[in-house]
């Protein structure tokens, strides 16, 4: 990549296209670890640690991370790979940038699926501006303190676990933890029974989608492919309901939209990967990939 590697985790043979898994806000690659092994095994499968997570290469000093980001990742991957189209499949924050990417570029995507999230929050207009200024002061910081080199702070493998578990805000089963802590953090320098967590601390100010709901709107009609789109019952909508149930009434009338609740956190695809294969597998099959 221009600004340096993309590091990930490919299943099954590199002479077919695979399909590919995008991870959630502030995990990687390892978040489909449990559930690579029950997708269909004559379709492979490349999960890709998105910049400034996992063992991928951070952005360069002085820049933001950004959704759009994500996009640009999609068709750089895309050309690198000479991909005429791709098959996505996303969690979260990739779920939501596999829509957006989906109805920008309807003829480059030939299937979707989509894991908790659809659309992004959208910030009222009267905070926006209070909003902006806000991660613009504390990406100062953040860029700051990266400048300094000193390592983060440090806790044995336990505490760490539970940190993260409680992080998630224990959607991520204790048992599953380390599935993404494997990739996001390294011993310490100083002391070699304690880590640290090693994903770029930038991400944490990420800049998420804003575009008005008429957008969404808009390239929801634009989608071409079919598109699996997968609601957990235990997690929260992360944009208004009235405005998600309006794009997905949307997708709904399309004859190649799925729509299928689990019960389960924002996780389940790691915690119980098999509910989450027992709906995917058919659908691939339904729609097969060349």
């Amino acid at each position: 990549m221009p600004w340096g590697h993309l590091a990930g985790k490919w299943y099954g043979s590199k002479n077919i296209k695979p399909l590919v898994g995008l991870h959630g806000w502030q995990d990687n690659a390892g978040t489909f670890d449990t559930l690579a092994p029950y997708l269909p095994p004559d379709l492979p499968f490349l999960a890709i640690d998105i910049p400034g997570h996992g063992l991928s290469s951070w952005l360069p000093e002085g820049t933001l991370y950004h959704s759009i980001d994500l996009l640009i990742l999609i068709r750089l991957v895309m050309e690198e790979c000479k991909w005429d189209k791709i098959s996505l499949l996303g969690h979260s924050l990739s779920s939501i940038n596999a829509f957006v990417f989906a109805g920008l570029f309807p003829d480059k995507v030939d299937l979707i699926i989509g894991l908790d999230s659809l659309t992004p929050f959208i910030t009222p207009s009267a905070k926006i501006i209070h909003e902006t200024v806000e991660r613009l002061e504390h990406s100062l910081k953040i860029a700051k303190h990266l400048r300094d080199k000193s390592e983060p702070p440090t806790y044995d493998w336990d505490q760490l676990v539970q940190r993260f578990h409680e992080g998630v805000r224990k959607s991520i089963n204790l048992d599953a933890c380390k599935f993404i802590l494997e990739r996001n953090t390294k011993p310490s320098q100083r002391d070699s029974n304690k880590y640290y967590f090693s994903r770029d601390n930038r991400i944490k100010n990420w800049i998420f989608h804003s575009f008005p709901q008429s957008i969404y709107v808009q390239l929801a009609e634009r989608i071409k492919c079919p598109f699996l789109f997968i609601k957990s019952s235990q997690n929260a909508y992360f944009s208004d309901k009235k405005l998600y149930e309006e794009v997905l009434d949307i997708l709904k009338q399309k004859p190649t939209f799925q729509y299928s609740e689990v019960d389960g956190t924002h996780h389940v695809h790691l915690n119980e990967p098999k509910k989450i294969a027992s709906i995917v597998n058919p659908f691939i099959s339904k729609w097969k990939l060349e």
